[in-house]
């Protein structure tokens, strides 16, 4: 023996960057901004306005960005504001706010509705008529829908429930004019 001990050898842990390379973040960057610009094309989509039907919430000739898939993923809900078309034979898309759900009963007594025997309040509604409809019991798979300016409005005291496979949306942004960009 020669006495000598055998020889160990300790490494040291490896060194981690912790800043981020500027190649990385410019990779993660346009990563994001593809992402973005695909779920923009495929599950958004911009929808110009004409009408007073929703006036004050949503002007004529502003333009709103609809959620496509919005209700591939959840039921509407009472206060959504909706894209649909409520007769296949024409290409108009109206847009109105959901006040009724299925089962639910809706009446309109001189202006004010009436959901599930209850005065709805509805502080969106600044224009408001005095007519009067009958109530109407929501069927299963469809949406009671009004505008937000009801003297000025067709909508389901018109034409009726709007069913679920007729929605094509959930409004949710102005974007144009400048001055009304914000959520609704």
């Amino acid at each position: 023996m020669t006495g000598k001990a055998p020889e160990t050898r300790v490494e040291s842990p490896p060194v981690v960057s912790r800043a981020l390379p500027w190649r990385s973040l410019a990779s993660l960057t346009l990563q994001l901004t593809v992402l973005a610009v695909l779920i923009a094309a495929f599950f958004l989509r911009t929808q110009p306005v004409s009408g007073l039907s929703m006036e004050p919430e949503i002007a004529s000739g502003e333009f709103v960005v609809i959620n496509t898939i919005a209700f591939r993923l959840a039921n509407p809900k009472r206060g959504d504001i909706v894209t649909f078309r409520h007769d296949e034979g024409t290409p108009e898309i109206f847009i109105k706010r959901i006040v009724g759900l299925p089962g639910d009963r809706v009446r309109v007594d001189r202006g004010v509705v009436f959901l599930n025997g209850s005065a709805l309040s509805e502080p969106y509604v600044r224009f408001r008529d005095d007519r009067s409809f009958p109530e109407v019991t929501v069927p299963a798979g469809s949406v009671y829908v009004m505008g937000d300016n009801r003297a000025n409005s067709e909508d389901s005291r018109v034409f009726g429930p709007v069913p679920y496979d007729s929605i094509s949306g959930k409004a949710f942004g102005a974007i144009w004019p400048a001055g009304r960009f914000g959520a609704l």
